[in-house]
């Protein structure tokens, strides 16, 4: 029996090679194959009997890896040699000086920067997924395939994350898409990136995951017809032209429309983007490819009234990772809006391929991207790397998703920054002494501050002095991660002198007025005063922008308990503290086991106030080191960065609560404003469901109201039996409860 498994996995793993030479030789690059099979011979020997989790030969794992590489970014033979053998050195006894002897130089380079990625030794504060996200950046700032086939690798460990247990798919999936996803975007490779986002969402989600994909696919002949009645004409027009075009439909991924309905608290019906056509053309001859692109836009609106806020120039000003489309939203004959893209085949590919595109396609020094740019962002940050590796790895995500605004230079040159820059950001993106020296600027020819924020379209002219020296205050007013990272570089000596004297002046404050700073009360502290870390908090204080007595007075003062912390206290009422012995027994339990089951009965948890979820929503743990564990949403922003930093302190969660405990929901309510609306709302939620409102806020304006009502329930059920019946109201057009609501319960 086993004989005939292996010859089935021996014909198995013969194919899959098989469709990996395929690909090479439908590619564009020097043909090498003698060079791929000798990795591919060198790497099944090694990991030969090795099996994965699945029961499959591991070997299958490096040639997928090394098919994405080839088919999907466009990599040659170096790069698909380096992906066959990427877990060799880590999992054999093979050493990077044998694959250089065998290899050569370059390929046992990337395989060693692979290596490091996996293994190393960590700092003592930082994570190890954070500290390897630093080494991930090290390598990619020396070799950009590094990075391209990490990506690779993942994907393939997304795709067949479902033979892991529980909280192993929760940790991978949330670093994916906290790092990978994001990084993946930025580098252009965007089906990769909403393939590691759906499958993300798909492990973290599982149930909303298959209800967006059931809708989906019950919509499936309305998006075709829906395909049909714009397609047909626009085909029609573009054969007049005698062009040389495919063009094919765009359906929004599950992920995608989660997002939005997340976003917009709205339902999957009110989410009318799901459905783009995509047009991509072979330029003809002697016919600059943007001119033909605005001749298509000019045909398409010709059959198709445009949105007029809705058209996309990215041809002009490519986007900062060497996107480049014309996009326009037209109306068509049956009152659907529906976007079209207009791409070139040499833009669809950098669309699909990215960075491997963007290279491709580059003609000389000149030809300088804003990928360009950003890649040597990343090298000036990995100069001065910050000696927390989360905090560099939060001012590294600064450079990932942001949305992006044009600006020009004096002479009329284009410059991209993210959203929310000011003329100090400008200033150091250009360069780092302008940054120091900036006093302020001319936008349009007008004066305005080094804090001014930038918006589309302004002229910026920089004024120096080199009477100007760099204040502290200036983290204050830059978003960029160069800015940040330079300006901290330069305060690094005298922001540790006022850490290390706020860090003094806390302990001896506490400790003289009896506090006991646990790390439960740490949190509450910096939530109070919106800091990041503890510092953060230090370096305050010994600036003397807090004081202990602000402290005591905003987090330890009887009077400023909130109603939350009063209603748990009811709730757990009459029962005794367990001592430290039963929280760490708690703790051991859990850490061999990693499940907690939340019932009215355990005390060694307790609800983000950040997320405030309930029975009913999907959850996560995280183990404090005090062995109390918080529980968030998974969909948390705050979890799914602890997910990819913290991952090791990850618990699997589940509610069992018998509807004995109470937590806070909001619903947002809206409708048309009659006399006695209010009235009947409360008279749903306080009478007929006994729930009890904690607050009330209505506004009105033209015969319309939106209500925010802050209630006590205890799990989904009751908001949904909620939702159903006020919805009933004639005078109600909308019922959603609105998720991660940060306002505070007072």
């Amino acid at each position: 029996m086993d004989e005939d498994k292996d010859a089935q996995y021996e014909l198995l793993i013969q194919q899959e090679y098989d469709a990996l030479i395929n690909d090479y030789l439908n590619s564009c690059h020097r043909k090498n194959v003698e060079k791929i099979d000798k990795a591919f011979q060198f790497a099944k020997q090694a990991h030969s009997g090795v099996k994965r989790r699945s029961g499959e030969p591991y070997i299958l794992h490096p040639i997928a890896v090394a098919r994405i590489v080839a088919k999907d970014i466009g990599l040659g033979s170096t790069s698909i040699c380096a992906s066959l053998l990427h877990d060799v050195v880590e999992d054999t006894d093979t050493t990077v000086e044998d694959i250089e002897n065998i290899f050569g130089h370059k390929i046992a380079q990337i395989v060693d920067g692979l290596t490091k990625i996996s293994g190393g030794v960590f700092g003592e504060k930082a994570s190890k997924q954070a500290e390897n996200f630093r080494k991930l950046l090290l390598t990619m700032s020396e070799d950009i395939r590094v990075i391209l086939i990490k990506i690779a690798d993942r994907l393939h460990n997304m795709r067949t994350l479902g033979s892991m247990p529980l909280a192993k798919q929760i940790k991978i999936a949330g670093e994916t898409e906290y790092i990978y996803a994001p990084l993946a975007h930025r580098l252009g490779l965007f089906p990769i990136k909403i393939e590691l986002e759906n499958l993300s969402f798909k492990f973290e989600h599982p149930e909303t995951y298959k209800e967006i994909e059931a809708r989906l696919e019950e919509q499936a002949p309305f998006l075709n017809s829906l395909f049909e009645d714009f397609s047909v004409p626009i085909k029609e027009s573009l054969d007049k032209m005698g062009l040389d075009y495919t063009i094919t439909s765009r359906v929004k991924s599950a992920y995608s429309i989660w997002k939005k309905m997340q976003k917009k608290n709205i339902p999957f019906e009110e989410v009318f983007d799901i459905l783009a056509l995509r047009i991509v053309f072979t330029p003809k001859p002697d016919t600059d490819e943007r001119e033909q692109c605005w001749l298509i836009y000019s045909a398409i609106t010709k059959l198709f009234k445009p949105h007029p806020d809705r058209t996309r120039d990215w041809l002009s000003t490519p986007k900062s990772n060497g996107y480049e489309a014309l996009h326009v939203t037209i109306m068509g004959h049956s009152g659907q809006w529906m976007e079209v893209q207009i791409r070139s085949d040499r833009m669809n590919e950098i669309a699909e391929k990215g960075f491997a595109a963007h290279w491709k396609y580059k003609t000389g020094e000149q030809d300088e991207s804003e990928l360009d740019r950003w890649m040597k962002t990343i090298k000036e940050l990995l100069k001065n790397p910050e000696t927390n590796a989360i905090e560099f790895m939060d001012t590294f995500k600064l450079s990932l998703f942001a949305s992006e605004i044009f600006v020009f230079t004096p002479k009329g040159e284009i410059w991209t920054l993210p959203q929310g820059s000011t003329v100090l950001d400008y200033a150091f993106s250009i360069h780092t002494q302008l940054g120091l020296h900036c006093i302020g600027a001319k936008i349009n020819h007008k004066l305005e501050p080094l804090t001014y924020v930038l918006k589309s379209g302004d002229q910026v002219e920089i004024l120096t002095s080199n009477k100007q020296q760099p204040q502290q205050d200036w983290i204050n007013y830059v978003v960029t991660a160069k800015a940040q990272s330079k300006i901290k570089g330069i305060f690094k000596r005298q922001y540790k002198i006022y850490e290390n004297r706020g860090s003094k002046i806390f302990k001896e404050e506490m400790e003289r007025r009896g506090i006991v700073v646990t790390k439960t009360v740490m949190d509450n502290i910096l939530q109070a005063f919106h800091l990041k870390d503890e510092e953060d908090l230090y370096y305050k204080i010994g600036r003397e922008a807090i004081s202990c007595d602000d402290i005591q007075k905003e987090v330890f003062k009887d009077s400023s308990q909130n109603v939350l912390v009063k209603y748990w206290k009811l709730q757990f009422g009459g029962k005794k503290k367990k001592e430290k012995s039963d929280n760490l027994s708690n703790s051991s339990k859990l850490k061999k086991n990693k499940i907690l089951t939340i019932t009215e009965d355990e005390t060694n948890y307790r609800i983000a106030s950040c997320c405030s979820p309930i029975p009913g929503d999907e959850v996560v743990g995280f183990m404090e080191d005090d062995g109390v564990v918080v529980v968030h949403k998974r969909n948390c922003p705050n979890a799914i960065k602890l997910k990819a930093s913290s991952g090791d302190k990850l618990v699997e969660a589940d509610w069992e609560t018998h509807k004995m405990l109470s937590f806070p929901a909001v619903l947002d309510i809206k409708g048309f404003d009659r006399v006695g609306v209010l009235i009947q709302i409360a008279k749903i939620i306080s009478e007929e469901y006994n729930v009890n409102m904690h607050k009330v806020n209505i506004d009105t304006k033209d015969g319309l109201f939106e209500a925010k009502i802050h209630i006590y329930v205890h799990d989904i059920e009751d908001i949904n039996n909620l939702c159903m019946n006020l919805i009933k109201l004639d005078c109600v057009t909308s019922v959603v409860r609105v998720e991660n609501d940060n306002e505070e319960l007072s």
